[in-house]
């Protein structure tokens, strides 16, 4: 079966912008698709590729396993270009790429980046990209990555009492 043979682990990536008194600051994340977990991001001034390579290392350096990883992105020149290809190819990551116009693969990604906004950065007005920065990290560590390990816990122990036995005697 063709599916059996791809790997389990799954991963988006995508890059938003954010509004400082500086000019904009540039949001590259990579998301694990079966936990939501942000594993990996990194912030610059600028949209380049190495801000997505930076975001990529980042989540490489916390997995414990060299098993690949399919990571998905959109068409966007930082995910096409040659380095890019290159880096992934080393790092035994597989590529996916939505199709030209469609957005629903990245619909993740999207979903994070709205939270985020609505939830931290539409209530501030940033006066420095580093103001901004600081408080995107404390967003991802302080606030929604622990939420997610909570729900995974939850559910986690939901399974558990669904498998286990009642332990009452008939």
């Amino acid at each position: 079966d063709f599916r059996a043979s791809l790997p389990n682990t799954k991963w988006v990536t995508d890059i938003t912008y954010i509004e400082t008194g500086e000019g904009w600051l540039y949001l590259s994340v990579v998301k694990d698709l079966h936990t939501d977990v942000i594993v990996g991001w990194s912030m610059g001034h600028r949209q380049t590729r190495e801000l997505v390579l930076q975001a990529v290392l980042m989540a490489l350096w916390q997995r414990e396993d060299r098993t690949p990883v399919i990571l998905h992105s959109d068409r966007g020149c930082q995910f096409t270009s040659g380095e890019y290809q290159r880096f992934l190819k080393g790092h035994n990551l597989i590529q996916s790429m939505s199709a030209v116009g469609s957005c629903a693969d990245n619909a993740s990604m999207e979903g994070f980046f709205g939270m985020l906004k609505r939830e931290r950065v539409y209530r501030k007005i940033y006066q420095t990209r580093a103001e901004a920065r600081a408080d995107v990290f404390d967003y991802i560590k302080r606030f929604y990555n622990p939420r997610c390990r909570r729900r995974l816990e939850v559910i986690k122990q939901q399974e558990l009492r669904l498998t286990q036995p009642s332990g009452e005697t008939g």
